[in-house]
């Protein structure tokens, strides 16, 4: 029995329906695989070529090697190229599909209708309970043998009885995409803990003196070098008119907490100091904003100069003004207000404790039977495919033992 017909559950099913597992899917959305379909602009970035652990972040970072060791990039690779999927890099690894995401979440099903695993959509969990010996009555799923324990699952379509309970319900992530908290109460009525979440790979929002600057420059990209916490992310930074987005901004919200400070570098591909000086010596003329409307659009050149600098002939400007303009284009120090949260949020961070749930089998430490995978665990990747892969991984991972 799983629960959950996201990207970990489907890959469940399909994998537990191959060892010959009888396999029930319930979801209480009206679709299955609705974040597939909409992730990556609706061609969904499925995995990444270089997936490694270093890629996930973790209260118990050893706990996703075994899973992504058995069943790795190019494992799920070679399922795309089974049902012909055609793909392309994208950029630093990424995998995307050539039409549209549905080619992964038809090529899932696909999968589990080849193996009779079946999916029921529209209904709704209602209660769980363990139950020591197999019971009469209730829809069976996985075979439950007289004197084999299991769960019995109260639903809007009638009691389902099962030996091997999967949670693969995800995060609270996208919660017009049907995300609940339901697989964190399933966790904390068998006795596991569930760490603090929150939003993951999510714009951040300014509401200080930055907000006219990001409003002005809505819809600017930049390429940037993007730092907090020890971690760096180079990739574009996007302006918005609630603050900073972009593939840099999402990886760095991961690690960022409230209140601290987020370090930019406008100009990653310079010293900042070195390429100054150099322009006040061939080009002393030259006005500051129209230096960096050769680097930067011409607008946010002029931007920067109204409202960070006096715009004037390089060579005007004293050694210490210079030393104060590299720095603020290359450690421009930005105290987010707050991020989007939930609402466009790409990855719940948190989740359920991993240091309860077995690494190989994923099976609860605490509730022999019960099974959690995907994002409801305290497992969460990078941008770019990594949280995919993860659900490809775990999913596989239980599958070989429910």
């Amino acid at each position: 029995m799983i629960i959950g017909a996201g990207a970990a559950g489907l890959m469940c099913a399909a994998k537990a329906g191959a060892r010959g597992r009888r396999v029930l899917v319930l979801d209480h959305a009206n679709k299955a695989g609705k974040k597939i379909l909409m992730s990556g602009g609706g061609h969904c970035n499925f995995t990444n070529l270089y997936t490694e652990p270093a890629n996930f972040l973790s209260q118990n970072p050893h706990f996703c090697k075994s899973a992504l060791a058995r069943y790795t990039q190019w494992d799920f690779i070679a399922l795309v190229n089974k049902h012909a999927v055609p793909h392309h890099e994208k950029k630093l690894g990424q995998l995307f599909c050539d039409g549209k995401s549905m080619d992964i979440l038809q090529m899932l099903l696909a999968e589990c209708e080849a193996v009779g695993a079946r999916v029921r959509l529209d209904t709704t969990v209602e209660k769980i309970e363990r139950i020591e010996t197999a019971q009469d009555g209730g829809e069976g799923a996985g075979g439950a043998q007289g004197g084999q324990g299991g769960y019995l699952l109260q639903t809007t379509s009638g009691p389902v009885r099962c030996t091997s309970l999967v949670i693969a319900t995800g995060g609270l992530s996208i919660p017009t995409m049907g995300a609940t908290g339901f697989g964190y109460e399933v966790a904390r009525q068998f006795g596991h803990q569930v760490l603090p979440t929150r939003a993951g790979l999510v714009p951040f929002t300014i509401t200080d003196q930055l907000k006219e600057l990001c409003t002005e420059l809505s819809g600017t990209s930049v390429d940037g070098l993007v730092s907090c916490n020890g971690k760096s992310f180079r990739e574009n930074i996007l302006f918005t008119h609630r603050g900073l987005s972009g593939p840099a901004i999402l990886q760095i919200s991961s690690y960022w907490l409230p209140g601290q400070a987020v370090e930019i570098n406008l100009l990653p591909d310079r010293c900042v100091p070195d390429w100054l000086a150099e322009q006040r010596r061939d080009r002393p003329n030259a006005e500051l904003k129209t230096l960096l409307g050769e680097v930067f659009t011409k607008k946010m050149a002029q931007l920067l100069c109204e409202q960070w600098f006096v715009s004037k002939p390089i060579k005007q400007y004293a050694h210490a003004e210079l030393e104060n303009i590299a720095t603020r284009l290359s450690e421009w120090q930005v105290v987010p207000a707050g991020t989007e949260g939930y609402r466009t949020a790409e990855v719940t961070l948190g989740g359920v404790d991993t240091r309860e749930v077995s690494s190989k089998t994923m099976e609860s430490l605490k509730a022999p039977g019960l099974y959690f995978i995907g994002e409801v665990l305290d497992v969460s990747g990078h941008l770019g495919g990594f949280n995919f892969q993860w659900a490809w991984a775990s999913g596989n991972a239980a599958a070989q033992f429910v």
